[in-house]
């Protein structure tokens, strides 16, 4: 995506929606789903191992890098799952705190039978959308980003030890319109565990970091 800032006018008409950007600190790194994902998976644990002290005991050593590697595989496997185009892991500690946190980018269709309704209101689509999973109790709002109708939904969800998440997390999701494309809507899933709480104060910086995060969301065309 081109760097420079895009007006309402460009978002809406110009060449078709090829991708995105997101601007990220260097702690986060990310793992394409599609096409190169073991390349990225290697990369990332390298860089993770060797910060292992030199002086760490040695018997300790192996099973904490294979408990290592079977977490990350399986966030990688989980998103996979779910069809998604990019994971983005905070692979590097800030200020010696490893973050509890991940952001999973993937895209939505509206059914076929549904597309050309006309008398629905995209927002309302969104919402729709977004209440697939049954999720209750969420906050919902709606903008622009770029251009595009946005909603975004915060909502806490509970343990689920079953697929690894031994804490309850806090969520944030936006939903972005496609430009020029009716049916196709842009995900960008956040989720953290905050400090073990996912509504202590680490968890709402994190949220408001995420949403700033959103805030450089641009299309990527050509």
């Amino acid at each position: 995506m081109a760097a420079e800032e895009q007006t309402r006018t460009a978002a809406v008409a110009g060449p078709p929606v090829t991708g995105y950007r997101l601007l990220l600190p260097g702690q986060w790194d990310q793992v394409p789903l599609r096409q190169g994902t073991e390349e990225a998976i290697r990369r990332i644990l390298v860089t993770a191992f060797s910060r292992i002290p030199d002086d760490a005991p040695q018997d300790k050593i192996g099973p904490y890098k294979r408990e290592l590697e079977r977490r990350f595989r399986a966030a990688v496997a989980q998103a996979q799952e779910g069809k998604a185009l990019d994971l983005y892991l905070p692979v590097k500690p800030t200020a010696d705190v490893n973050l509890g946190a991940s952001i999973v980018v993937s895209e939505t269709l509206l059914p076929r039978h549904e597309q050309g309704a006309g008398q629905t209101e995209p927002t309302e689509v969104a919402v729709q959308l977004l209440s697939r999973d049954g999720v209750d109790n969420a906050d919902l709002s709606s903008g622009e980003i770029d251009g595009a109708l946005a909603v975004r939904r915060e909502h806490v969800a509970d343990a689920d030890p079953a697929r690894d998440a031994e804490l309850a997390s806090r969520r944030v999701e936006y939903i972005i319109a496609v430009p020029d494309d009716p049916g196709r809507w842009f995900v960008a899933a956040f989720s953290t565990v905050g400090g073990g709480d996912p509504r202590d104060e680490l968890a709402d910086a994190l949220v408001e970091w995420f949403d700033a995060v959103m805030a450089t969301f641009r299309w990527r065309r050509g």
